[in-house]
C-alpha cells in the first residue's frame, strides 16, 4: 500500500521527535548560530518497531526519499547514519564515528567490548586473525584493517600476485572534515562525503544491498549540519556570518608559549604545516620544497613505525627499465597517486578540536599529546631541528587544549 507524502510527514515527525526542519545547514540557524538537531528515535531500531525507513516498507522507503528531497534530507541521513545496517554485520556509521568524538578511541572500543563482545564493532573482519578468535589489536590500537589497491606497477614482493595490500589505519575524525575539509581520509582517496560513505559501508559493513545514490546524498547532508563543527565560530565562518577564527591569545604562561609553536613564523615549527584557517595546510616557512597549501605531509610517522605494524616490501617500476624497492608499514598517500614523492604522506589533520580527538596519527600511535609531542621531537631531530624540552611538550599540549 503507497504511503502517501502528506501521511508520512506526520510519521517522521513521530519517528524522529521533530518539528520543523530545514533543508540545509546554511538555512538552518537560530540567535545564537545553532541549528535545531534532530533526533532519531533510539527506540525505533532497538524494539524492532517498524519505520518509515524500515527496508521491508518499499513504499514507505520511497515516500521518505520522497521526503528527504522536500527539506528532510539531513534526517534521512541522521536515521541512516545511526541506524541502517544496509543489511550487512550489524554495523552503522556511528559504530565507528562516535559522537563525542566523530572517531573512534581504544577507550570507546573497550568500552564497547565490555558491553558486548558479540556487538557490531567486533566482525572477523577486523579481528587479530581475521576468524573473530581474538581482537586484541582493535581493543589496544583501535585500528581498524583498510584494503588498499596497489597502484600500477607496483608489486608487493612477499607476494607478487597481489592487487591489493591490508593496512591497520584508525578511525578518522568527521567533525569539522565534512563542511570544512574537502580532502577526505588519511590518504585522500575519496573524493567526496558520498564516495567516502559507499566506501566505509562496502569496506566495513560488509552490505547485503548497496546504498542508493539518494541515500548516500542524506548522509552526506547529516555529516554537515551544526553537530558536527567543533565550534560556534567555524560554524558561523563555514555560514559566511564571520570571519574566519583566529588563534586564540592564551591566557597561562604555557599556553602563551606554546601558542609560538603555532602561530606559522620561521620558529613556530608546528605552524609550518598546520597554517590555514582550518589548521591543516603548509605555509611558506616549511622546511621542504613544497608549496604553501600543501595537505599531505610526512611527519615520518611510517618510517619510524612507533605502532609496530607489519612492515611491507614493495618494488616499482619506475618506467625507464629501473625498479625501486623499499619497505614501509604504509605508503599513505602514495598508494593512491603512484608517486614515490609522495611515500609515506598523509593528510595534515586540522588542530581545531583536536583535544577531543585522540588518539594521533594514520595508525593511532600516540595516545595524547604527550606522546604526540614526543613523537615530534623524534621527528625535529630526525631532519636536523633541536627535540623539543619537557617544557616545550607540556606548553604545545597546554595550547592545543585551546582549540575547541
Amino acid at each position: 500500500m503507497l504511503v502517501r507524502f502528506k501521511h508520512l510527514s506526520t510519521r517522521l515527525a513521530t519517528v524522529l521527535g521533530l518539528g520543523l526542519l530545514c533543508a540545509s545547514v546554511t538555512a538552518c540557524d537560530t540567535s545564537d548560530g545553532e541549528s535545531p538537531e534532530p533526533e532519531a528515535h533510539q527506540g525505533a531500531a532497538e524494539d524492532g518497531a517498524r519505520t518509515p525507513f524500515d527496508r521491508g516498507e518499499d513504499a514507505a522507503f520511497e515516500a521518505a526519499v520522497e521526503a528527504q528531497a522536500a527539506g528532510w534530507q539531513h534526517a534521512f541521513g541522521q536515521f541512516l547514519f545511526r541506524h541502517e545496517t544496509f543489511d550487512g554485520n550489524g554495523r552503522t556509521c556511528q559504530t565507528c564515528h562516535t559522537k563525542s568524538s566523530g572517531a573512534l578511541s581504544p577507550a570507546q572500543v573497550e568500552a564497547a567490548w565490555a558491553d558486548d563482545p558479540d556487538g557490531p564493532l567486533f566482525r572477523a573482519l577486523d579481528s587479530d586473525d581475521g576468524t573473530g578468535s581474538s581482537y586484541d589489536r582493535l581493543r589496544e590500537d583501535a585500528t581498524v584493517l583498510v584494503n588498499i589497491a596497489l597502484p600500477d606497477g607496483w608489486t608487493l614482493v612477499d607476494d607478487p600476485a597481489a592487487t591489493t595490500v591490508t593496512f591497520r589505519r584508525g578511525i578518522p575524525t568527521i567533525v569539522n572534515t565534512a563542511a570544512l575539509d574537502p580532502v577526505l581520509m588519511y590518504d585522500g582517496r575519496n573524493a567526496s562525503l558520498q564516495e567516502q560513505a559507499h566506501g566505509a559501508i562496502n569496506g566495513h559493513a560488509e552490505p547485503g544491498r548497496q546504498p542508493t545514490e539518494a541515500e548516500l546524498d542524506a548522509i552526506a547532508a547529516f555529516q554537515q549540519i551544526n553537530r558536527f563543527f567543533s565550534n560556534k565560530k567555524l560554524r558561523k565562518w563555514a555560514q559566511g556570518k564571520a570571519p574566519a577564527p583566529e588563534l586564540p591569545p592564551g591566557g597561562t604562561d604555557a599556553e602563551i608559549r606554546g601558542r609560538e609553536w603555532i602561530v606559522p613564523s620561521v620558529e613556530g615549527v608546528c605552524g609550518h604545516c598546520h597554517g590555514g584557517t582550518m589548521l591543516n595546510e603548509t605555509t611558506e616557512f616549511l622546511l621542504a620544497p613544497l608549496p604553501p597549501g600543501t595537505r599531505f605531509f610526512t611527519a615520518f610517522v611510517s618510517e619510524f613505525n612507533n605502532a609496530g605494524n607489519p612492515v611491507h616490501t614493495f618494488e616499482v617500476d619506475n618506467g625507464d627499465g629501473t625498479t625501486t624497492i623499499f619497505d614501509s608499514p604504509d605508503p599513505g598517500r602514495a598508494m593512491i597517486t603512484g608517486d614515490l614523492a609522495d611515500l609515506n604522506a598523509f593528510k595534515i589533520p586540522s588542530l581545531w578540536g583536536a583535544h577531543n580527538t585522540a588518539p594521533y596519527f594514520h595508525d593511532n600511535s600516540a595516545a595524547n599529546f604527550d606522546e604526540l609531542n614526543v613523537h615530534y621531537s623524534e621527528y625535529f631531530q630526525a631532519i636536523g631541528l633541536d627535540p623539543l624540552s619537557a617544557q616545550d611538550i607540556e606548553d604545545i599540549g597546554a595550547y592545543l587544549e585551546l582549540l575547541e
